[in-house]
């Protein structure tokens, strides 16, 4: 049970967290889910639920005691981690309403985890995956139409999501695309001639009507595509070339930063293209190594 003022204290967050940070609808449900399930915990630590004056004075031990419950219920390392985080988020907008000092929930460390990092493709497998997409369909429409949404992927850069939200109104697609990324952060990105080509050729084909107002790319039977129609082709292409099971829809999104980079694009411009608020990301996204780093920070630093 949470307290009454605790549960509007995290309604007013969540709707900062949507209306002025711009979090989506996905993410403002798990930081309530998470939040929630912490106060909850301080309801039975100290047995009645806590008010605004008692979350003000959280200890470190307290904390430590929520942390070693959530490991009790088998939450993982990386969730924990993400559970904290919001926590973390909750408490720095309360204590600069209420005026406290949150020392002990900020100093509080996140378990470590091995990040998974992407693994991107080979230029060639790259091009062999576009390649082969045409061929996982015997219906010469739906061919084209997993090609065009995996060269989206390569060619821009997207998201799985965000090529599927694409609208008819934006085909024949021009030299560039304005894409609203997480967070409903827009981004514009440019468009290959190849990109162009791949869709304008499904467009073309495709036997449903295309309309303005709906989605770009259609399902077999109409409507909008799936994602897991494009995952089941890259499942099929990876048997056809052996590709590892990493070789995913959003690895040719990987694969997009990665061959920019080595191709002598920046850093901060492909952190543009991907629309992430962070570099660290990107510098993950490219799998980027330290001598690499190290080859960018010689030629460009003005001192070096």
């Amino acid at each position: 049970m949470i307290s009454p003022a605790a549960r509007d204290a995290l309604a007013l967050w969540l709707d900062h967290q949507r209306s002025l940070r711009g979090a989506a609808d996905n993410t403002v449900s798990a930081y309530r889910g998470d939040v929630a399930e912490f106060l909850a915990f301080l309801t039975e630590h100290k047995g009645a639920p806590q008010g605004l004056g008692a979350l003000a004075v959280v200890t470190t031990s307290d904390m430590r005691a929520w942390m070693a419950h959530m490991r009790g219920q088998d939450v993982g390392a990386r969730s924990l981690a993400r559970k904290l985080s919001a926590v973390k988020s909750f408490y720095r907008w309360l204590s600069e309403g209420e005026g406290f000092e949150p020392t002990a929930v900020l100093a509080t460390r996140s378990p470590k985890f091995q990040r998974k990092l992407p693994r991107p493709l080979s230029v060639d497998a790259a091009r062999q995956v576009i390649d082969t997409a045409e061929l996982q369909s015997l219906t010469p429409w739906i061919a084209l139409r997993d090609q065009a949404v995996i060269t989206l992927l390569y060619g821009c850069g997207l998201r799985i999501s965000e090529a599927l939200s694409l609208r008819g109104a934006d085909a024949p697609l021009g030299t560039s695309l304005r894409i609203t990324g997480k967070g409903g952060k827009e981004r514009i990105v440019p468009v290959l001639p190849a990109a162009v080509a791949a869709v304008e050729a499904y467009a073309r084909s495709c036997p449903l009507p295309i309309e303005a107002d709906g989605p770009l790319f259609l399902g077999a039977r109409g409507g909008a595509l799936a994602p897991r129609a494009i995952q089941g082709t890259m499942a099929r292409v990876r048997a056809q070339l052996g590709l590892p099971a990493s070789a995913t829809p959003h690895a040719m999104r990987h694969s997009f930063a990665t061959h920019l980079l080595n191709a002598g694009g920046d850093l901060r411009s492909i952190q543009e293209l991907l629309g992430h608020a962070s570099l660290s990301t990107t510098q993950a996204y490219t799998g980027v190594d330290t001598a690499r780093l190290m080859e960018v920070y010689a030629r460009a630093h003005p001192r070096a």
